[in-house]
């Protein structure tokens, strides 16, 4: 959190009784943004367009760009050198970067390092904000934010594009799900534990699927708002497959209705993977992959109630 808003008490989230709750030991509430980075940035912008996202800011000093439907969020980063700093130094965009709601961010912060995680060492420009963060999977990054409401930390470090909807609609009810992290061979109980001891994920049963790619563990995340639950499913390599590499793979969007929101996606110039194993269906539907990289995943899923 930076020194320029603490001052403004007014501004962080509402106390809350269960941050100190074992189930939710850093008050998490939900997921802030995804970032990527990239070396081509329109390129990528085409495709988040097309998944019914619509550029809504700059920042005010990096080249970044502010994505936005719904209550999703997601950076596109090209500044360069962060992807270097990141370990990404490919052409292929990469999820470089989780940001997680949580009632204060320096408690957060001060919580799990007590615990063993890795911080990342940030530097904030003049006038910018310094989110603290942690080293996730891969070269990847754990930010903790607690200003996302009345005041939010794009109000700080993003200037917004002039006549754009600051808070365009989803699409087809799109609302976040999850996200797919790819793990080292053996690596699920490491992971397991990692997220258990920092953030008090809960292991779902392996009876208990979700969408149509229902590999790996799954772990459901605590929140002080139901709706703000989301879920981290954890892949382990096939026998013999030579990337073993770990990252944040891909994202999963919750749909009310998959066959609709399919519809309303392919009528934007999205295709979907139509195979014998891996098809379209009321469960789910998962994109082609664009760029190298980039696919993204659609489960059956009721936005929750709070």
């Amino acid at each position: 959190m930076s020194d320029l808003l603490t001052l403004n008490a007014g501004g962080r989230e509402p106390l809350q009784a269960s941050f100190s709750d074992a189930r939710n030991p850093i008050g998490l509430d939900g997921l802030e943004f995804i970032e990527y980075v990239t070396s081509k940035p329109q390129a990528l912008g085409q495709v988040l367009e097309m998944m019914g996202f619509r550029p809504i800011a700059r920042h005010r000093s990096r080249e970044v760009l502010l994505y936005r439907q719904g209550a999703l969020n997601v950076v596109v980063n090209a500044h360069p050198g962060d992807a270097q700093a990141a370990g990404h130094a490919g052409e292929a965009p990469v999820i470089s970067a989780m940001a997680l709601r949580v009632r204060d961010a320096q408690a957060a912060y001060r919580y799990v390092l007590e615990r063993g995680a890795w911080e990342v060492p940030t530097h904030a420009d003049v006038m910018e904000l310094n989110i603290p963060a942690i080293h996730g999977a891969g070269g990847s990054r754990i930010h903790f934010v607690d200003r996302y409401q009345n005041f939010s930390i794009y109000d700080v470090d993003f200037v917004p594009i002039p006549t754009v909807d600051q808070h365009p609609p989803a699409t087809a009810g799109i609302h976040f799900f999850g996200v797919v992290q790819y793990i080292g061979p053996e690596r699920s109980h490491d992971w397991i534990e990692f997220y258990g001891e920092l953030f008090g994920t809960q292991l779902i049963p392996d009876d208990q699927r979700f969408g149509i790619m229902p590999k790996g563990r799954l772990l459901r995340t605590p929140a002080l708002n139901a709706s703000q639950r989301f879920m981290l499913q954890l892949i382990e390599p096939e026998p013999n497959v030579l990337d073993a590499g770990e990252r944040l793979q891909r994202i999963g969007l919750g749909v009310p209705d998959v066959m609709a929101a399919v519809q309303a996606l392919r009528a934007r110039g999205v295709e979907f993977v139509e195979t014998d194993a891996v098809h379209t269906e009321r469960r789910g539907a998962i994109t082609k992959t664009y760029l190298g990289s980039v696919v993204f995943e659609l489960v059956h899923s009721e936005p929750a109630q709070e």
